[in-house]
């Protein structure tokens, strides 16, 4: 890879990681030199971009755009120029789309350019002094260019623009800003490109006083309860993820209508558009949350009946925003750029108001291919699995048992909750799932199972997240082993409160989010699921504490399943045979094959290898039980419709129902 492209990779993250600059698949970069030009293809995200993802075009073949003759219908227009554009690619193969941009980028003699929707100009760029102050802000250094419908009429433009310019100047500008969309930076190194970035924010932020910083706010109990019920509301073919939020951007402008609908009712650029379209809903209902929630489904069934699909973005007066889509990543693209139009509105403030885009300017966008096409790219990923978008909390998954579960259902398309009183273990464990570059996401949080405070948190935290809860799958459990005459009543008590009572717990909150969204979507199932053991199935020498707890676990599921049928809420138990993998049976020090040979489980066995053996010998299937094994059992229990308060051994054989 030669340094240019390595200084153009470069670039493209530092901006394309930075929310402040792009969100999602907007912004753009380029490197020319005399022949080519290397720009970000269409939909790619800049923040990983590698080399990939630049389609390389014919600087020649793209020289002679201009002189081509193009329909005068819009619509035709666009679609001819798009592949002319295509026709310049010198590797059509490579099925890369690049951006309507290029052209753009085309025009500067720099090596380099980079485009983006940097908050903070268009702060300026989407105010009603927008050329007065860009004059008084910077004088004649950056060329101002007024709105115009993006695509090939804004090229022209510009390209008159740039020549007047160079006419007067003797050169090309290196800054040029565009109303209602963003900035574009040229120059023959990267270093440059940063330093003129930095002088634009440094001149932009010294005309405030003091300014305005970001701080998310935290939402209400009420946000808890209403979101479940707009999740369902808004999942009409296919389950939504959402999610609510607020911040100090966002407060100001939802405490009434008329505030509202003066700052936030209308769109600010195309890139807002592109993800949360050009409408969205206000709730002015203040009330309890099922006033909301009433107030919302009327407001949502008017949208889709006028609109033809759902709303995205639904502001609620004095509580916060709630965003839905189509999977955990867009959801938080959606969540970013609700806080940043919301930073536009409120930057604007500065130089005399908002200047959103026009009714026809909007109607362009809306119906333009090109920006349908990147939001489709730029949302892509991994094809989802059997488990899409549903929200499933897998407490104790942070290692073990539970996290090679949630591994599994993670690969299927479900939006993981890591619980685990291990926060370094968990974050870690998140994380690496979130690398997988998949559409959905994994999420820790910190919980005690045997604390009712800590589980009703984890229930309405996963809730604000991802907007509802599915699956319930109680894992998280402890064992100590020991007679009767070594078992303290102080240990016992704690292996029966994280084993039995925990599992009462995790059902107790989970079903109350679940009841909700029957309310709300009546046809649709959701599952309670245990992690038992074969110990719930047959006694265990010496391992009473633990048996008992998973014996009383059964009673539990058969109980909590017949009262929950009626709102489509399954309960069953899944009851796995040893895992002699996971650090539960093979840690050095504390694991069960170091206790059982302490305490003598095993008659004659000396060593944890004599422990092991025996184990393994009582099982029919001759080996331990996997994660594999019991998520093929979670699979069936979620899959089926017409089972629940059932108690499911995946041990290789050795408990058999009767």
């Amino acid at each position: 890879m030669n340094p240019e492209i390595k200084d153009l990779i470069e670039v493209s993250r530092y901006y394309g990681q930075d929310k402040a600059y792009v969100i999602a698949g907007g912004g753009n970069t380029s490197f020319k030199n005399e022949k080519h030009l290397w720009i970000k293809a269409s939909g790619i995200n800049l923040g990983n971009i590698d080399k990939n993802g630049f389609c390389v075009l014919d600087r020649a073949k793209l020289n002679d755009i201009p002189n081509q003759q193009f329909s005068s219908d819009p619509v035709q227009r666009e679609e001819e120029v798009k592949n002319s554009l295509m026709n310049s690619r010198v590797d059509p193969d490579s099925g890369l789309r690049p951006s309507v941009e290029t052209s753009l980028h085309n025009l500067f003699s720099s090596r380099y350019v980079v485009h983006t929707h940097s908050t903070l100009v268009n702060g300026l760029m989407c105010s009603n002094q927008a050329e007065q102050k860009t004059r008084e802000i910077f004088g004649e250094e950056v060329l101002f260019v007024p709105y115009s419908d993006p695509g090939y009429i804004l090229f022209k433009i510009i390209a008159e623009k740039i020549a007047e310019y160079n006419q007067k100047f003797g050169h090309d500008p290196q800054i040029v800003l565009i109303q209602n969309h963003g900035i574009f930076v040229a120059a023959d190194t990267t270093d440059e490109i940063k330093g003129i970035y930095a002088g634009v924010e440094t001149k932009l932020k010294s005309t405030f006083e003091t300014f305005p910083e970001s701080e998310e706010l935290s939402v209400s109990e009420k946000m808890a309860e209403v979101l479940p019920a707009v999740r369902m509301l808004l999942s009409d073919e296919k389950l939504k993820v959402a999610t609510a939020f607020n911040s100090s951007w966002i407060s100001g402008f939802i405490t009434n209508k008329q505030k509202f609908d003066e700052w936030l009712a209308r769109p600010y650029n195309p890139d807002q558009m592109v993800y949360c379209l050009s409408e969205y809903l206000f709730i002015e209902n203040e009330g309890t949350s099922k006033e909301i929630i009433a107030e919302a489904q009327t407001k949502i069934e008017a949208f889709r009946n006028r609109r033809g699909f759902m709303p995205k973005i639904i502001f609620i007066q004095n509580e916060g925003v709630i965003a839905a889509e189509d999977s955990a990543v867009s959801v938080g693209y959606l969540k970013d750029m609700v806080n940043d139009f919301c930073r536009i509105a409120k930057l604007t403030e500065n130089f005399g108001g908002p200047h959103p885009l026009t009714p026809s300017q909007v109607e362009f966008i809306e119906n333009w291919e090109v920006e349908n096409y990147r939001k489709k790219v730029s949302l892509g990923g991994k094809a989802l699995g059997r488990l899409e978008n549903k929200t499933v909390i897998v407490t104790g998954a942070a290692q073990g048992f539970g996290a090679g579960i949630a591994e599994i259902l993670f690969s299927e398309g479900a939006n993981i909750v890591v619980a685990d009183l291990n926060e370094e273990k968990g974050k870690e464990f998140a994380g690496k799932l979130n690398e997988k570059g998949t559409k959905n996401r994994a999420y820790f949080l910190p919980v005690n199972v045997a604390e009712a405070a800590s589980v009703e948190s984890m229930v309405q935290q996963t809730v604000l997240h991802f907007g509802g809860l599915d699956v319930m799958i109680s894992n998280a459990g402890i064992l100590h082993a020991g007679s009767l005459d070594e078992m303290d009543p102080k240990t016992f008590e704690l292996i029966t409160k994280v084993n039995y009572t925990g599992y009462f717990l995790c059902a107790k909150y989970a079903q109350k989010v679940m009841k909700v969204q029957h309310r709300y979507k009546p046809g649709y199932y959701m599952d309670i699921i245990q992690i038992n053991s074969k110990s719930g199935l047959k006694g265990s020498n010496k391992n009473f504490a633990y048996a008992g707890g998973k014996f009383g676990g059964i009673g539990l599921t058969q109980s909590f399943a017949l009262e929950l049928i009626p709102f489509h809420i399954k309960v069953n138990s899944i009851c796995p045979g040893n895992f002699f993998d996971g650090p539960l049976w093979g840690d050095p020090e504390r694991g069960l094959f170091v206790q059982y040979l302490e305490a003598g489980k095993v008659p004659g066995a000396k060593t944890i290898s004599d422990v092991k053996a025996f184990y393994e010998g009582q099982v029919p299937a001759g080996r331990g039980c996997t994660p594999e094994d019991v998520t093929k059992a979670i699979f069936y229990v979620i899959d089926q419709q017409y089972e629940t308060g059932q108690a499911v051994p995946v041990t290789g054989g050795q408990n058999m129902l009767r």
